[in-house]
């Protein structure tokens, strides 16, 4: 029996304007985009209708699962409560940020780890979840374990993008010592004599590690089809190192001669929504609306705080002169769903899945009111 759903009295948002109108939704799909055609269905009361939001990079499902120091939560309920809360702030595609590699800052585990992503593929099989849920491994390649916890992952078909990341003091986005002792002392109440040794082991670490991890995970995610994406980069010999290991996605470059390379590398240029937000980076580095407003910005994510993406896509064209709301809701939807090859999502379009969005803006925040995930209500 076919699933048919009309939405009515709609401002649609498409990839390049914006018309008021109907959306047919049927079987899951977009049937028909109508304008200036009387439809009996769902009045969406004038509201925009967006496409679902896809989110590559959120940390937000590990602070479910260890909400505390030393205290676990069943994983399942962790992933249901961090689905909750992405979906209902729109997003519809999501790849959950896992950690690979662990050092003596982490309160996680690699087995940790694993139940998670084991949590996620068990609820997405039990059609427990709102939103499509996949997997972003963030591999922290200075870790000395970094290897052993990515072949946790060697079967896990879930998996889409790996990014490539080393937080080691002296490295992208703590070439500023004084910013990583902001950051690492302050949060591991050391002693200066005690934090100095701390900085001379993970520089250590990464001296002997990066390199070589880098290579293997590289090579392991090109056999796989898994999208790579590099992190942090600050110059342009980060950006071609990042364009000979086969990178596609620069996320968060720290200044403005990464991003530039980047983009002129034709890799998608992933910035925090947060930053758009707050108008700065919140480690001192390049602002995302500076990007943006040079046309170097590509793709936002939420980062840590899962509203932000919406928030930033009917903000960003108020700060920023020349971006058009069509334009913003892409680096939201259509953008990052073409960074890792999922061509079925992220612009309203007949044939394209019905995901989507019913947004009301009120005194300049979008509320949510609506999303459907393959045409079906999930908020």
């Amino acid at each position: 029996m076919t699933a048919e759903t009309v939405l009515t009295n709609a401002r649609i948002v498409l990839a390049d304007e914006i018309v008021e109108g109907s959306l047919v939704l049927r079987d899951g799909l977009i049937a028909a985009i109508d304008t200036g055609v009387a439809h009996t269905g769902e009045d969406m009361g004038g509201d925009y209708i967006i496409p679902g939001l896809v989110e590559l990079h959120t940390d937000h499902l590990e602070g479910h699962y260890a909400p505390r120091p030393k205290v676990r939560w069943n994983p399942i309920a962790a992933v249901l409560a961090h689905d909750a809360q992405v979906a209902t702030a729109g997003i519809t595609t999501v790849l959950d940020a896992l950690r690979v590699g662990m050092d003596e800052d982490a309160d996680l585990t690699s087995a940790d780890i694993r139940k998670l992503a084991d949590a996620i593929e068990d609820s997405v099989r039990e059609d427990r979840l709102r939103a499509d849920h996949f997997i972003h491994l963030r591999c922290e390649v200075s870790a000395p374990d970094c290897l052993r916890a990515f072949a946790n992952f060697e079967t896990d078909e879930r998996v889409k993008l790996a990014s490539l990341m080393d937080h080691a003091p002296g490295q992208r986005q703590f070439v500023n010592l004084e910013t990583y002792a902001y950051y690492y002392q302050r949060k591991l109440k050391l002693t200066d004599r005690a934090f100095q040794k701390f900085c001379e082991k993970r520089m250590a670490e990464s001296a002997m590690n990066s390199g070589p991890n880098r290579v293997f995970i590289a090579a392991a995610c090109h056999e796989r089809g898994i999208v790579l994406a590099s992190h942090d980069d600050a110059t342009s010999g980060h950006v071609e190192e990042a364009i000979e290991q086969g990178v596609r996605v620069a996320e968060f470059p720290t200044t403005e001669e990464a991003a530039r390379a980047s983009k002129a590398a034709g890799l998608g240029v992933l910035m925090g929504a947060p930053n758009v937000m707050r108008g700065a980076s919140h480690s001192g580095n390049v602002s995302a609306r500076t990007l943006a407003g040079d046309g170097l910005l590509d793709i936002l994510s939420s980062d840590y705080i899962p509203f932000s993406l919406i928030q930033s896509a009917f903000f960003l064209g108020d700060v920023v002169e020349g971006i058009s709301l069509p334009q913003a809701v892409a680096m939201v939807s259509k953008n990052p769903a073409e960074a890792v090859g999922l061509s079925d999502r992220g612009v309203i379009e007949q044939g394209r899945r019905a995901d989507l969005v019913r947004v009301r803006v009120d005194d300049h925040v979008p509320v949510v009111r609506t999303v459907w995930r393959q045409g079906r209500r999930v908020a």
